[in-house]
């Protein structure tokens, strides 16, 4: 049977170890805050003129949209294709904005992704076709279900 003298050192320990339990939490938080603060997005750059005009050489090709559930019972949306560059420059990267409509047409959700990006290596050269997939996971439920847009929206060169 513990002694008071025991008894009391455990009682005063207690909010000694709530302090530094909420301590631990709320420097953890602060981290986080910060890391991800200091990560966060840079705006889209446009397209530039040269890649505008260059559009036309790009080929989206067996563009195809499946459903399937994902591991914690929510819905993913892969967008799956092939892109084709008919052009003459090697492309660095390609984005695309995903442009998700509701049933009266107006924007639910607006996403840039890069269907194409090569880092250190040969890019997708003349000619060259790529697949891609995009999955989403957080599509807004007033979604109409039909495949987004696909727009190009950047195109970088290899040098």
């Amino acid at each position: 049977m513990p002694t008071l003298a025991q008894e009391k050192r455990q009682t005063n320990l207690l909010p000694l170890v709530i302090v530094l339990v909420l301590t631990a939490i709320c420097g953890a938080a602060a981290w986080f805050f910060f890391i991800r603060a200091g990560r966060q997005p840079q705006p889209a750059k446009p397209l530039t003129t040269e890649a505008r005009a260059y559009v036309r050489n790009l080929a989206l090709a067996d563009v195809e949209m499946k459903a399937k559930e994902n591991m914690i019972g929510g819905t993913l949306v892969e967008i799956t294709g092939k892109l084709t560059n008919k052009g003459m420059r090697t492309l660095q990267t390609v984005e695309i904005n995903c442009i998700f409509y509701d049933p009266s047409g107006q924007t639910v959700r607006r996403e840039r992704v890069p269907i194409v990006r090569f880092r250190g290596g040969p890019g997708l050269e003349p000619g060259a076709t790529r697949g891609f997939r995009l999955p989403f996971d957080s599509i807004p439920p007033g979604w109409n279900q039909a495949l987004p847009q696909l727009v190009i929206a950047g195109i970088e060169f290899q040098d």
